[in-house]
């Protein structure tokens, strides 16, 4: 009677022992992945392979996410169509009722697929793309459910929006490559400010193709003269004594390649230098940014620029201010000097006279 007592324990015991491991064997059909976790370890947890989780979930690559539930073998005991069975990857279901997601500056498109809960291919199929670039402002379709077609890709922002049809009697120039706000005000015989006004420009930026209201007259049939005619030098916004005697102050300095202090100076950073310390809001550039900023002149005053080009590349290359009688004070190889205009090497690659707007 004791054995037959014994042999039903022992038989209860292995009834509940299998339950038990049933239950897990069920349990273990899935997995709710934890921060920190890779294929590999949920593989090597589950005696399974990482070839084999990919095939069953469906993923194209090894990227997974936290709270992400995956299938860990074919027999997960759970019923289809179980309202307690977390969604597969692949397959989500975001945690609201929300269906599409506008963009934000910031956003990415792996990000707003871990925050809706599903995968970048799925973001991506749904919403017909073919580039992860995204724009703020786009509306993304984060959920698969209903009829409705997946959005359009994503457009890329407007170009600036193009200047109207002159109608005051002028004419519309497009622009072309190598063009600049100066080069075409020096060709019209305008400034850039009234380029800028005329045109709603709030920046010196143009871009090929576009059309620029020009008023006050048609192109000239033949390339412009250098000589634009402009206000006096008396209205110019710098002290013009105190730049002559700023610049004639740091004679002798040594040259340094981008220097732009009295430790060293290059020939645009001597023009930078000297000009602001006479008071004029100027930005550092080169040469050739600062024959873009200014204007030709007829007849040079002192404080005026004096360029030169293909001194050792092509273009403009060189600069200094001019100091009159046919003199300017420049930084040179050699260092900060006052040099003729008429001297052979310089008077050989001399481009031009011009003064800043």
């Amino acid at each position: 009677m004791a054995n037959k007592k014994v042999m039903m324990s022992v038989t209860a015991s292995a009834a509940i022992a299998a339950a038990i491991f049933g239950a897990e064997q069920a349990e273990a059909a899935s997995y709710k992945v934890q921060s920190g976790d890779s294929l590999w370890s949920i593989a090597q947890k589950h005696q399974t392979s990482v070839s084999n989780l990919k095939t069953l979930n469906k993923l194209t690559s090894d990227v997974i996410y936290p709270n992400q539930v995956l299938e860990t073998s074919t027999n997960s005991g759970a019923q289809p169509g179980n309202s307690n069975k977390t969604p597969k990857s692949g397959t989500t279901t975001p945690t609201t009722n929300q269906t599409t997601y506008t963009v934000k500056a910031g956003d990415t498109l792996s990000g707003i697929a871990s925050k809706h809960k599903i995968s970048l291919s799925n973001l991506m199929k749904w919403n017909g793309l073919n580039t992860t670039l995204i724009y703020p402002g786009n509306v993304l379709k984060v959920s698969n459910t209903g009829n409705s077609s997946a959005p359009s890709t994503p457009s890329k922002p407007k170009e600036p929006a193009k200047a109207p049809a002159d109608n005051g009697g002028g004419s519309v120039y497009t622009v072309k490559s190598g063009d600049t706000l100066s080069r075409i005000g020096s060709q019209y015989g305008v400034s850039v400010a009234n380029l800028k006004q005329w045109n709603n420009l709030k920046s010196d930026l143009i871009y090929i193709g576009q059309k620029l209201n020009i008023k006050g007259g048609n192109a000239p049939a033949t390339p412009p003269a250098k000589e634009t005619p402009k206000a006096p030098q008396t209205d110019v916004s710098y002290n013009v004594d105190k730049l002559i005697s700023t610049a004639k102050s740091f004679n002798g300095v040594k040259y340094v390649w981008g220097g732009s202090s009295p430790s060293g100076f290059d020939c645009s950073g001597f023009i930078y230098y000297v000009y602001k310390q006479a008071g004029m809001d100027i930005s550092r550039t080169s040469s050739a940014g600062f024959f873009d900023r200014s204007y030709y002149v007829n007849s040079p005053q002192p404080g005026d620029l004096v360029f030169f080009s293909g001194t050792y590349k092509a273009g403009i290359s060189h600069m200094g201010i001019y100091l009159g009688n046919g003199e300017f004070i420049h930084a040179g190889s050699d260092g900060v000097e006052i040099t003729s205009v008429s001297n052979s090497y310089w008077k050989k690659h001399f481009d031009s006279y011009k003064r800043f707007y």
